[in-house]
């Protein structure tokens, strides 16, 4: 795998051998980040079921002033330390090997926001919408964070939430990617009740 632009352009990183994880290919990666390209310098990122760390890698070499990577695999996190090393990134990131509920339990107790997140979940996990409404009701998403999916072309990732507003999916192959917009001061129903 390698680093597609920024200060690292070019630089190789590596990625987790076997079919547990799958790294977002260049090409979807290099689609992905040429939507965000003017919001990702400054940026504060986290990088949900980051695998090899790939996405929050290109943030990083994009910019992005922090990356916050998580996965509930030991390995994929040890990876993730060893390219941030590799990289030169490891002062502006952290790797928190967890279970993304509880990781995001834990950031909003520790007041956390961000303007960008990367979201990669296994493909047939039912873990998008789920994901996506606790980001919003443990309050993380600064106005106007951009969220990144990659999801399967056949599946609808749209949680419904008044406050996300749902880009149309881009597809590449198989793989589609769509931009979620978070607006606070549009309140979703479901959590004035």
């Amino acid at each position: 795998m390698r680093i597609i632009a920024g200060t690292a352009r070019g630089r190789l990183f590596d990625a987790p051998e076997g079919l547990a994880t799958r790294p977002t290919l260049d090409r979807v990666r290099e689609a992905m980040f040429g939507m965000i390209q003017f919001d990702v310098p400054g940026s504060s990122v986290l990088d949900l079921f980051a695998g090899s760390g790939g996405l929050g890698l290109e943030a990083l070499s994009r910019g992005a002033a922090s990356v916050d990577f998580c996965d509930i695999s030991k390995k994929a996190c040890e990876l993730i330390a060893r390219n941030c090393k590799n990289l030169g990134f490891s002062d502006r990131s952290a790797i928190h090997c967890s279970d993304c509920f509880v990781l995001i339990e834990r950031l909003a107790m520790q007041k956390r926001k961000y303007s960008l997140v990367l979201l990669d979940p296994p493909y047939e996990s039912g873990l998008y919408k789920p994901v996506l409404k606790a980001l919003t009701d443990f309050d993380l998403l600064e106005d106007g964070c951009i969220i990144l999916a990659e999801h399967p072309v056949k599946l609808d990732i749209d949680p419904g939430l008044s406050c996300l507003r749902t880009g149309k999916p881009h597809r590449y192959g198989d793989v589609a990617v769509t931009k979620l917009i978070y607006e606070s001061g549009l309140i979703d129903r479901g959590s004035e009740e």
